[in-house]
């Protein structure tokens, strides 16, 4: 589904280039639960965002579903996110016009869905994420959690083929950040390919596979242990 090769993402000044990412070589197949780890200024971000179409390698090449993701147009870049990539932001990225409900309808009017299937779907979200009293609240109305909540049901809405998700617990107490990864499982578990960027170690293993970047660098690629005796 999603393959890199020697990706390498640097910014150049005047007398030196400095490196984010540096030789990433990566293969992720459709179902799989992917995490990354690693500390702060690692590039892990960078990598999401290179994966989800947001940013471009400054050298290497990107396969997405076999095409060469790192020579598509623009036009072609947005019907992917429209069709195929939901994404989980750690800086939520709700629209500020909009009202909650109006938020987690968007990714269905652009896919074309008919208002009666988009009503009762916003609707079963807005009840599973307990935020139905929210509905017609705007961001700025909403604390840190609940925004990271309206994103996330905007993310999954649309049940994308690849989710990508940025510490998408951050801004969650531990009881709702439990209840967000058991449902980020059941996804996988129905077949949608998660790529989730964490710190936290016990939400790090719901991912089938563990990687940890250091320094741009990919310094280990396993299968989850812990995962595969609990299977």
């Amino acid at each position: 589904m999603i393959k890199l090769s020697k990706i390498d993402k640097y910014y150049d000044s005047r007398f030196q280039r400095t490196f984010i990412l540096k030789g990433i070589n990566l293969e992720v197949n459709q179902g799989d639960f992917l995490t990354i780890m690693g500390p702060s200024g690692a590039g892990k971000s960078t990598l999401l965002n290179i994966i989800g179409l947001l940013d471009e390698p400054s050298a290497g090449e990107y396969y997405f579903w076999d095409e060469p993701a790192h020579q598509i147009r623009e036009k072609q870049k947005v019907q992917y996110h429209r069709t195929h990539i939901g994404f989980i932001f750690q800086a939520f990225h709700l629209i500020d016009e909009l009202n909650v409900y109006e938020n987690i309808e968007t990714p269905l009017i652009y896919r074309g869905v008919k208002g009666k299937e988009r009503k009762a779907l916003v609707a079963d979200f807005l009840d599973r994420f307990n935020i139905v009293a929210k509905k017609d609240l705007f961001p700025s109305q909403l604390s840190g959690g609940q925004q990271q909540l309206v994103a996330i049901a905007r993310a999954i809405i649309g049940s994308p083929k690849l989710l990508l998700a940025d510490e998408p617990t951050g801004n969650l107490h531990s009881e709702q950040g439990e209840m967000i990864m058991k449902l980020l499982k059941k996804l996988n578990d129905e077949g949608m390919t998660i790529i989730q960027v964490t710190h936290n170690e016990k939400f790090a293993q719901y991912g089938n596979r563990i990687i940890r970047i250091e320094d741009g660098l990919v310094r280990s690629d396993a299968m989850n242990i812990a995962l595969q005796a609990e299977v």
